[in-house]
């Protein structure tokens, strides 16, 4: 049945973000899944395997930040686009995007397969494992085509609200990884084992079958996209403001991940117990912001269709809903891992006893802060499907880079404090950045922007 466009622009507004909200959280939860199979069938090999697969994340990571700006584009002129019904132009922009994403992931694929020794020797890769994780990491890079495909069908498809097809693909992606990864790691009948490899050839399996599937229907499925590559010729313009749009987004997602590298350097400088206790709770803090980034990208689809309908007032007030719920959900979470933060943290960590209260002592500190992560990314939500891509960077860069590492550098240097500056720059990241935020949401000049 094709999707109504009229469906995010009018009605009640409270039952539309939660529609939305909960299949992009889902779909989130289920990739996050896809993961822990990865590090369980490979943890199983021993600690070599999985170092050789580690030093390809941060890479791989990177790479994927840059296709990420292009997808949020992609989403934010869909979604307006497609709140001004003029779907001529969502079928446009969706094949512009789609090509350009394709070609990018080609060249950066091809260069990155290229130099893939030279990226572990800049890494410092021990001999050891060399072999392995560059085989391991050629595989990855040429999955980049189908990863970067998928990022792209998603974010389209939230551009015109559709988020539950890919919800089912992502769930039989996963469940299809949960078969193959065994299967290729470790071989069965006439199917050799790839040892560590196999876990690339799963990967590149499920993502090439889900990729082709997206498009699939995109081109002849029934959502309210029309694609053809029939007369097809580059529209520089669009994609030079789909660039402008885009590019904000790839380097604050790149900030974060970098930020968030020097500030495990920071807690290993006190050594490996207090690493194991913020490793910990940083992977609990990555579980809990899913519930963030799925109302934050609800609310940039929200926002951006009825922006582009003109409906100003009706954009104010989906933000000011997911900020309140944002809060409201993210405190109660909150709540719970702070009185449960023991037998938490004893789930994911079995060490000694003090080292498990270091971790409870993380848990217990940042806990009581999420709602204000929440809210700070449900109105980023707002700024993206606005068009204000920049100020959402700028935001971010300074919740990171201006506010917690400094605080976390400086408070964690003081004897008193030690470990706990680390510990308590979280709360501070989250509340004073989440002020601004707001603030700024408060003026209203986001709501000026012209993007179509």
């Amino acid at each position: 049945m094709k999707r109504d466009l009229n469906a995010l622009t009018e009605g009640p507004i409270l039952k539309t973000l939660i529609n939305l909200s909960i299949p992009i959280i889902a779909a989130n939860l289920l990739q996050t899944s896809y993961q822990l199979v990865d590090a369980y069938w490979v943890g199983r090999l021993g600690a070599n395997a999985v170092a050789a697969v580690s030093v390809s994340y941060p890479v791989n990571f990177l790479l994927i930040s840059l296709s990420s700006g292009f997808a949020f584009a992609g989403t934010i002129l869909v979604a307006q686009y497609a709140g001004a019904k003029n779907l001529k132009m969502v079928n446009h922009v969706a094949i512009q995007s789609l090509v350009m994403v394709l070609l990018m992931s080609l060249v950066l694929s091809a260069i990155a397969y290229s130099i893939s020794p030279d990226i572990l020797r800049w890494l410092g890769v021990e001999q050891e494992i060399f072999a392995e994780a560059d085989l391991f990491q050629r595989v990855i890079f040429i999955g980049l085509v189908f990863n970067f495909g998928f990022i792209m069908f998603q974010s389209l498809l939230r551009g015109i609200g559709e988020v539950r097809i890919p919800l089912w693909i992502n769930a039989m992606s996963l469940g299809l990884n949960f078969i193959l990864d065994p299967l290729f790691i470790y071989g069965y009948g006439p199917i050799p084992g790839y040892g560590v490899t196999g876990a690339a050839y799963s990967t590149l399996a499920t993502l090439g079958l889900s990729a082709i599937i997206g498009h699939y229907i995109l081109f002849y499925g029934k959502t309210g996209f029309k694609l053809t590559l029939k007369k097809f010729k580059f529209d520089f313009p669009l994609l030079k403001k789909a660039f402008k749009l885009g590019m904000p987004s790839s380097i604050e997602i790149s900030a974060r991940a970098l930020g968030l590298t020097i500030m495990t350097g920071i807690a290993a400088k006190f050594g490996t117990e207090v690493l194991a206790a913020y490793g910990v709770g940083a992977r609990l803090i990555s579980l809990v912001v899913i519930v963030g980034l799925g109302l934050l990208r609800a609310t940039t689809t929200l926002v951006g269709q009825n922006m582009g309908a003109s409906k100003i007032d009706r954009a104010e007030t989906t933000t000011n809903y997911a900020g309140i719920i944002a809060f409201g959900s993210m405190t109660f979470i909150g709540i719970c891992f702070y009185f449960f933060a023991e037998p938490i943290i004893r789930t994911f960590l079995d060490a000694e006893d003090h080292v498990v209260s270091m971790g409870v002592s993380f848990m217990k500190i940042v806990a009581p802060s999420f709602g204000f992560m929440g809210v700070q990314l449900a109105l980023i939500g707002a700024f993206r499907g606005s068009g204000n891509t920049f100020q959402s960077m700028l935001l971010t860069i300074i919740g990171i880079w201006a506010i917690q590492f400094p605080f976390a550098w400086i408070v964690s240097s003081m004897e008193s404090m030690s470990y706990l500056g680390v510990w308590w720059s979280f709360p501070v990241s989250y509340v004073i950045p989440a002020i601004i935020t707001y603030a700024w949401f408060k003026t209203g000049k986001w709501k000026k922007k012209k993007v179509i």
